[in-house]
């Protein structure tokens, strides 16, 4: 079965068929004057067939609607035809999607920035049952006083009882003023919290709540020194601290008995670390540990990530895998046996997730006390993970066993779709407690856990007939929930009118959703039905022309515009034949639907075709014919007189804008760059340029050209006078620009003339050669930039002969180069070497000054306005030193010795003895001193400058690299900021300052190069670049030095954002914490 053509199914026909047969139409309706009905028809396209399935909604057809709308099921980027979703996002946020599932669901807290270390913990505190109710029961007078626990009341109601699937914590975080923006410590916050909360539930008479704090969470300890010839224990020992959590030692560890044993250690103290023994009154050894005197309902291990680095000082975090229990026995921990059942079950799991320390994120795992389901709180977003806390995917039964949970600290996809963490089963011996085998977990990023003591069936029993009770003694005060938790009436009512106001939000959204799609379902069918009646099916049935702009408007937007077909009309009020790509022939159906909802107009029917703009159109064509046709003939006049085969030439016209002319299309009128045909040979006198002025060469053209020229420039551009002045063939040039060509003339012969004599006065140095020198001859100084705007001057020929530049007069040059309070040289004479037995000027090009001839010197001075006498004389002789000593003499600089030839036999005496350069006027060695002390502080005070850097990656530097920081700086010289590769490594080039510490510069190379700083070797040539504390000008690094550095690859690759989050929260926010903040105000929370 062959496959169906569609190649043309898009193309637009050819309009040439089309206009060829319009332009016959009107000419002969210009001859006859008589416009017949099939005229009508085949210049206002009325005949041409019904378009279907072009896409495209072509303008030479007025009965084509195609393109009007997208296929059936595609759309649009706006209006009407775009997809739902968009339309739906205009409406705002879907306050629906942040419904709660379901009532036993918890709900999340917004992360306001960098407050997921708030977060964590406020949802660890609130799952706690114990600690909830007891924040319920705080009284509301005393609420009012303390506006931090009233927050926090107000956040666990809305956790508790809200209908929203999260909760914003904004204002509990504004109340304690925390930074939103500062990434902070957890522990640090719960321990801050919770001795806010203490001092504030103080003030409540509810036994439950005044104490709720110490009850849960304290615990208590002691300090205990025993002397080891006694055995007693010191005073202090029998005194015990409070503590609200453990602080276990990670680094080095595996379990969690292991920390509890590095913790509960004993301590030996022997030698300087003896200890005075009050009963013995002398100095003895003693040991010294930690005893647990008594544990809390909730017993909280801070595990120690984070450690200090001297050699840095810096944090860094440990990321080694810690185990710990599903349940920890502390029965045997104690200092003295207990007869209670010591044993805590794990309840919750604080993650940080990140290698750095002052960045990353937090999540919490926490248990459901009522369910036993373990849930992952992230901020906003909270996971059902089942029985286990690295959820159901880690293992694959999680009943107790000999089996071990391994967080990988990877986040996939559940089935459910949700965020779960992907643990990894390892089989491990297990464990017994009270016979019972043990769950244990290992994690690389844990960092607090909490345990809550298990409590018997009894006490569990009585504690929930207890709140039955209350519960039934205060029932028209509370409100009762799926966890047994009550809220007192005051909250209660806050979050009825919270939830309230959230149900009614949700539906106000769906209403105005309802009705935003019945609207567009029904206009899409509106537009479809229209479209559907909108072409004519035959040539006699009436119609009504419509505006295609407005039918494309009406057919995409969702509120369509009044109808409007005013665009059409000409001056007649009718439809003129130059409107026909521009509207639709509509039916009389679908006109009557449209006119009578969208009201508008004016209606124009098959009746209103303008018969005057059609008889005045075709005598436009007519006269354009005759126009082309002129011109055409013109344009062949003109190639004549551009080619030289027509002579006999009345006007002169501008020789380039006749040739512009003939090159332009043969037009139906003349345009606007058909003025000024004589404008550029007019000159400012109104009179005929020289032909010798610039831009101005002429031609002679005919009477009948010029004629036509002449009429198209004033049609187009009739004040211009000028620009069309007529210059018959026996017009004089004027007098006046004649005559000043003429001096601008002779001008420049005169300067030519001068150039060339300097040239051959200075052969030379016009030339840039170097001279000989020879010892005892005397030469002059002449600065090397004077001489090269001297060389450039007299170089220039040509046109550009008059407009070079000219240099200095030489006597303020001279002048410029002696010092003012000594009047001595403030340059240092060039260095000298020696070729095949002559001496000459090392480097012309590049020193300060140049050494001329006495004969050069003259004739400068006298072309150039020198005084011979003023000028910087200087011999070449040989040092009074012997040997190889050089002279620093403020009248004497040495030779350099360059390529001698040992077999030349006149060297020996050159060999023997230093040369060196006299001046006069000496060199004035304390100006130059103070002058170079100067540019070296500007040069150190460089910013935003390029240095380059090299990636070495062999064990040495290539020589190009080692000589390359002596190379001149070039600030303009632009340069790309990306590494490129060359033969030996890398090449960067990086923007610095001279304040730029080497520290800065190394981040700089880490970020582009990959190398972390430790491993970097910075050289300059052949030294090493340290320390990092130095900046780059102490270093004296300047602008343009290349650099090279090789990679020790001694220290492991790290990511730099974590280097640079530590810098950053070192540098602004160093040891800063909770400063400034009511959690460590000494003042309490309560209002005065």
């Amino acid at each position: 079965m062959s496959r169906p053509t569609t190649r043309s199914k898009n193309k637009r026909h050819r309009q040439g068929s089309d206009s060829d047969s319009t332009s016959e139409i009107l000419r002969k309706i210009h001859s006859t004057g008589e416009v017949t009905d099939d005229d009508l028809k085949q210049l206002y396209m009325i005949s041409k067939p019904i378009c279907q399935s072009c896409r495209v909604n072509t303008k030479d057809n007025p009965n084509c609607f195609c393109g009007l709308i997208p296929p059936h099921n595609g759309s649009r980027k706006s209006g009407l035809w775009q997809k739902l979703s968009d339309i739906l996002q205009s409406l705002g946020p879907d306050p629906c999607k942040d419904l709660r599932a379901s009532a036993s669901l918890p709900a999340g807290l917004t992360n306001l920035g960098a407050t997921c270390y708030a977060n964590s913990i406020l949802q660890c505190l609130y799952m706690n049952k114990s600690f909830r109710e007891g924040v319920f029961s705080v009284e509301p007078d005393v609420l009012k006083q303390h506006p931090v626990l009233e927050q926090l009341a107000r956040l666990f109601a809305q956790l508790h009882a809200s209908k929203m699937a999260f909760i914003d914590s904004a204002p509990f975080i504004k109340t304690l003023e925390l930074d939103n923006g500062v990434q902070q410590d957890s522990h640090e916050f719960l321990t801050l919290l919770l001795s806010l909360l203490e001092r504030c539930c103080s003030h409540s008479k509810a036994p439950k709540a005044r104490t709720i704090v110490q009850d849960l969470f304290r615990g208590s300890v002691s300090h205990v020194t025993t002397c080891s010839q006694c055995g007693k224990d010191s005073e202090a020992s029998a005194k015990m601290e409070d503590f609200y959590e453990l602080e276990l030692n990670v680094k080095g560890l595996k379990t969690i008995d292991e920390s509890l044993d590095d913790y509960l250690s004993v301590e030996e103290l022997h030698g300087d670390n003896q200890y005075f023994c009050e009963s013995c009154r002398t100095r003895v050894d003693a040991t010294r540990s930690i005893k647990l005197r008594s544990l809390p309902e909730v017993l909280n291990f801070q595990l120690k990530r984070c450690v200090f680095l001297p050699k840095t000082t810096m944090k860094k975090k440990i990321t080694s895998a810690f185990s710990f229990p599903g349940e920890l026995n502390m029965q045997q921990r104690l200092s003295e046996p207990s007869q209670l059942d010591l044993v805590y079950d794990l309840s919750a799991v604080l993650i940080h997730k990140g290698t750095a320390v002052n960045s990353g994120h937090y999540i919490a795992l926490i248990k459901d006390e009522n369910t036993g389901h373990w849930w992952e709180f992230d901020d906003e977003h909270v996971s059902n993970l089942g029985n286990c806390p690295f959820g159901e995917g880690s293992s694959s039964s999680c009943s107790k066993g000999g089996s071990e949970h391994v967080d990988s600290s990877s986040i996939t996809k559940g089935m459910n779709g949700v965020n779960v963490n992907h643990a990894v089963l390892q089989p491990q011996s297990s464990e017994s407690c009270n016979g019972c085998n043990v769950e244990k977990f290992t994690s690389n990023d844990a960092y607090m856990l909490m345990y809550n003591l298990r409590r018997s069936k009894k006490d569990a029993q009585k504690k929930h007939v207890a709140c039955d009770v209350h519960n039934m003694e205060i029932e028209n005060d509370t409100v009762f929930f799926h966890d047994g938790v009550s809220l007192p009436s005051h909250l209660c009512e806050e979050i009825k009118e919270l939830n309230s106001s959230y149900v009614d939000a949700c539906e106000l959204y769906k209403l105005k959703r309802d009705r935003e799609l019945d609207i567009i379902t029904k206009r899409k069918q509106e537009v479809r039905s229209v479209l559907s009646e909108a072409p004519v099916r035959s040539l006699e049935e009436p119609f009504y022309w419509i505006s295609t702009d407005w039918l494309r408007q009406w057919a995409d937007n969702i509120c369509p515009p009044v109808l409007d077909n005013t665009p059409l009309q000409c001056l007649h009020g009718k439809v003129p034949v130059s409107k026909v790509g521009s509207m639709k022939r509509l039916s009389a159906e679908a006109w009557i639907k449209l006119f009578s909802k969208y009201d508008g107009g004016p209606t124009l029917t098959n009746d209103d075709c303008c018969l005057n703009c059609l008889i005045d159109g075709a005598r436009t064509l007519v006269c354009a014919d005759s126009y082309r046709d002129r011109r055409k003939s013109m344009k062949e006049l003109a190639d004549d007189v551009l080619s030289g085969k027509f002579g006999e030439g009345i006007y002169y016209v501008s020789r380039p804008w006749l040739q512009q002319w003939t090159k332009r299309k043969n037009l139906d009128a003349p345009c606007e760059a058909d003025a000024g045909p004589t404008s550029s040979i007019s000159c400012p006198h109104g009179q005929l340029m020289p032909e010798q002025a610039t831009g101005a060469k002429r031609s002679l053209v005919p009477e009948s050209l010029w004629i036509f020229i002449y009429e198209d420039a004033i049609k187009v551009k009739p004040d211009d006078l000028l620009g069309c002045s007529a210059f018959p063939l026996d017009s004089k040039q004027c007098i006046e620009c004649s005559e000043a060509l003429s001096e601008v003339a002779c001008m420049e012969d005169s300067i030519r003339a001068l150039k060339l004599k300097q040239r051959q006065n200075h052969e030379k140095l016009a030339l840039g050669r170097s001279i000989p020198l020879f010892l005892d001859s005397k030469y002059y100084l002449v600065p090397s930039s004077w001489l090269t705007k001297w060389r450039n001057y007299i170089s220039t020929s040509g046109k550009n002969a008059s407009s070079s530049v000219e240099p200095e007069f030489l006597d303020g040059v001279i002048d410029s180069i002696k010092c003012e309070k000594h009047l001595r040289l403030l340059e240092r004479p060039p260095d000298l070497v020696c070729k095949r037995g002559s001496i000459f000027q090392k480097g012309s090009m590049t020193d300060g000054l140049t050494i001329v001839t006495e004969n050069d010197w003259k004739c400068f001075c006298e072309e150039w306005g020198g005084i011979r006498e003023k000028g910087i004389s200087a011999k070449v002789e040989f040092s009074n030193n012997a040997g190889n000593t050089l002279v620093r003499s403020c009248k004497e600089v040495p030779i350099c010795q360059d390529t001698f030839s040992p077999h030349d036999e006149e060297n020996n005496e050159i060999e023997s003895r230093r040369l060196v350069v006299r001046t006069s006027p000496e060199i004035c060695e304390d100006c130059i001193g103070e002058r170079e002390s100067c540019e070296l502080m500007q040069k150190l005070n460089y910013c935003d400058e390029n240095i380059y850097v090299c990636l070495v990656r062999g064990k040495e530097a290539p020589k190009s690299i080692l000589e390359a920081s002596e190379s001149t700086f070039e600030p303009d010289r632009r340069t790309s900021k990306r590494s490129r590769k060359t033969n030996y490594g890398s090449l960067i080039n990086l923007k610095v300052s001279a304040s730029t510490s080497i520290y800065q510069l190394k981040m700089m190379i880490w970020e582009s190069l990959g190398i972390v700083k430790e491993n970097q070797i910075l050289h300059k040539g052949q030294r090493i670049i340290e320390p990092e504390y130095a900046t780059l000008a102490d270093m004296n690094i300047f602008p343009g030095d290349k650099l090279w550095v090789q990679d020790s690859e001694i220290h492991e690759h790290r990511d730099i954002a974590d280097e640079l989050s530590d810098q950053r929260v070192n540098v602004q926010h160093a040891e800063e914490g909770f400063r400034g903040t009511l959690l460590t105000s000494n003042l309490s929370s309560q209002v005065v």
